[in-house]
């Protein structure tokens, strides 16, 4: 589900069942990230689909890249695995107001 930034972080704030997942390059990662969140580089794709089979698919996995075209796609692959809640952050990081960590 493509949520809008607003969107996102609301539904995030307050959902007990969350983890953050960032799909980005190590590189892009290495410029700031959201606190928490695991790294899934989906352009890994051998390591991509390797660490999604460690996750729990009872979770809710709110999933973001840099603009949120990978993270789109992110979301995609894991709904096809049988994932039922992951949250699309449409802008990406590019475009997040909220708290970040080097």
């Amino acid at each position: 589900m493509d949520l809008s930034q607003s969107q996102w972080k609301a539904k995030l704030e307050a959902d007990d069942n969350a983890v953050i997942m960032d799909v980005r390059t190590p590189q892009e990662v290495e410029e700031g990230y959201i606190p928490t969140a695991i790294h899934l580089d989906i352009m890994n794709a051998g390591s991509f689909m390797e660490k999604t089979k460690s996750l729990d698919p009872s979770k809710n996995y709110y999933v973001y890249c840099r603009s949120g075209g990978r993270s789109g796609q992110a979301c995609a692959i894991l709904n096809s695995l049988g994932f039922k809640n992951t949250y699309n952050l449409l802008g990406g990081f590019s475009e997040w107001e909220g708290e970040t960590t080097v």
